[in-house]
C-alpha cells in the first residue's frame, strides 16, 4: 500500500521528535497514533502533503496540546493554559517543516531498550514504537497471546516515561545493543515474510530495518554482530525479487531464478561477512549471514554446499540454541545425512514454543517428500497450510500437497 509506505518510516521519526521536545513517552505515542489515524482518513481524499513529516508533527503536537489543555482544567490551569496557548501560536502549518536536530529514530530505538525494562519488554516496545508493528503482529513474533504483549507494552511505556531522550553513554549503549539488534532482526523478518495478510513481503519494514541497522553500523563500525546483522539483511533482501511469481505466489529458494537476485546487495553483504568473520568474535548474526552467503554463492540450487551449511548450523546451535535454529538445521542435516536424520532432529520440536507453528509441519512435509513418503508429506503440507496466516504461504503449501495427490 503506497500510503503505508509513506507513513511507516515517519512514525519513529515523528515520535522521536515529540518525545525529545515534550517528554511523556506514553502521551506522545498516543498523539502519533491519532495523527496517523487522521492521515489515513484525510490523505486519500486531500492528497499526501508536500511535507508529510511536518504534517504529522503538527497534528501530533496539537493532539498533545488538546490533551494537556484538558488536564489543565483540573490542575495548574492558568500556568499550563498559558504555555499551551504559546505552543498553539508557534505551531507551523501542515506543510511547514519544523526545526529539527535530525532523525531521532536511533535515539528512540535505544530509549525503547532502556535497561530498566526486561528484554521481552524492550523488544515489544521497540517493535511497536520504532517498527510500527501492531500488537497482534508482535504477539505472533513472540509466539505469545496478544493480551500479554499489550500489557507488556503498556508497562514498558510507563517505565520509560520521563527518561532523558538522548543517546546513551558508550558503556550503557553496549548493554542495550543486544535488544536493539534483536528488534531490527524481527522487524526485517516480518517484512521479508509477513506473518499474515495477502502479500508475502512488506518492503516498508525491510527498508526501515535496513536503514536503522546501517545507522547502528555507522555508530559502531567495529562491532561484529552489528556488521553480521547488516550482512544478513543485505544478502536476504537481495533474493527478494525472485521470491514471488507475477501472481504473488511464493517461490522457494531452490526454485528461484537466481539471475533476478540483486547482485550489488549480494556483493555488499558477502564482503561484509568475509571482513567481519576474519576480525571479530563469531556471534549468531555473523553465523546466519555466513549461511545466507553460502546459499547465495551457489549458481544453481544443486550446487549448494550443504555440508558447510550443516556445519555452520551445528556451530550456531551451540552459540545460540533455539527452536528456529533447530528447525532450519533439520533441513540442512536432511540434505547431508538423509531425510530421516532431519526428521529425527525435527521431532525435538513437537513440544515447546513451535509446537503449533506452521513451519514445523512444513519442514516435516519437505523431509517426508524427500524420503518418498508422498501420503505423509501431503498430510503434513495440508497441516501446515491450515496453520499459517499468510495467504501466499498457504497457497504454496496447498499447491505442494496437490502435486502429491
Amino acid at each position: 500500500m503506497v500510503l503505508e509506505d509513506v507513513l511507516r518510516p515517519l512514525v519513529p521519526q515523528v515520535l522521536g521528535t515529540l518525545v525529545r521536545r515534550h517528554g511523556q513517552f506514553d502521551a506522545c505515542e498516543d498523539a502519533v497514533q491519532e495523527a496517523l489515524l487522521a492521515a489515513t482518513v484525510q490523505w486519500p481524499v486531500e492528497g499526501v502533503p508536500d511535507n508529510p513529516r511536518a504534517w504529522l508533527l503538527t497534528v501530533g503536537t496539537r493532539r498533545l496540546t488538546d490533551q494537556w489543555r484538558s488536564e489543565s482544567a483540573r490542575r495548574r490551569r492558568e500556568t499550563t493554559s498559558a504555555l499551551l496557548d504559546g505552543l498553539d501560536e508557534a505551531a507551523p502549518g501542515p506543510d511547514t517543516e519544523q526545526p529539527c536536530a535530525g532523525d531521532d529514530t536511533l535515539t528512540l530505538l535505544f530509549l525503547c531498550c532502556h535497561p530498566a525494562l526486561s528484554p521481552p519488554s524492550q523488544v515489544a516496545l521497540t517493535l511497536r514504537a520504532v517498527g510500527g508493528l501492531t500488537t497482534a503482529e508482535i504477539a505472533r513474533a513472540f509466539l505469545v497471546p496478544e493480551a500479554t504483549i499489550a500489557q507488556r507494552i503498556s508497562r514498558a511505556k510507563r517505565t520509560v516515561a520521563g527518561s532523558a531522550f538522548a543517546m546513551p553513554a558508550e558503556a550503557d549503549r553496549a548493554s542495550r545493543l543486544g535488544p536493539v539488534l534483536h528488534v531490527l532482526y524481527l522487524v526485517f523478518n516480518e517484512g521479508y515474510t509477513a506473518t499474515s495478510g495477502p502479500d508475502l513481503h512488506r518492503p516498508d519494514l525491510t527498508r526501515e530495518a535496513l536503514r536503522l541497522v546501517r545507522q547502528v553500523h555507522g555508530l559502531l563500525p567495529d562491532d561484529g554482530e552489528v556488521a553480521g546483522l547488516l550482512a544478513l539483511m543485505l544478502i536476504t533482501e537481495a533474493r527478494r525479487p525472485a521470491r514471488t511469481r507475477p501472481d504473488g505466489g511464493l517461490v522457494p529458494l531452490a526454485e528461484q531464478d537466481r539471475s533476478l537476485w540483486d547482485r550489488a546487495l549480494l556483493a555488499e553483504g558477502i564482503t561484509l561477512v568475509e571482513k567481519t568473520m576474519a576480525r571479530a568474535p563469531v556471534g549468531p548474526y555473523q553465523l546466519q549471514a555466513a549461511i545466507a552467503a553460502v546459499h547465495s554463492e551457489a549458481e544453481r540450487a544443486e550446487d549448494t554446499d550443504w555440508p558447510q551449511i550443516a556445519q555452520l548450523y551445528r556451530v550456531l546451535s551451540t552459540v545460540a540454541p533455539g527452536p528456529m535454529v533447530t528447525l532450519n538445521r533439520a533441513v540442512a542435516v536432511g540434505m547431508v545425512e538423509g531425510p530421516q536424520a532431519g526428521l529425527d532432529l525435527l521431532a525435538s520440536l513437537d513440544d515447546g514454543p513451535l509446537a503449533g507453528h506452521h513451519r514445523v509441519p512444513a519442514v516435516r512435509a519437505h523431509l517426508l517428500e524427500m524420503a518418498g513418503d508422498r501420503a505423509g508429506a501431503r498430510a503434513a503440507y495440508r497441516e501446515a497450510a491450515g496453520r499459517t496466516t499468510s495467504e501466499p504461504e498457504r497457497r504454496y503449501l496447498e499447491e505442494r500437497a496437490a502435486r502429491l495427490g
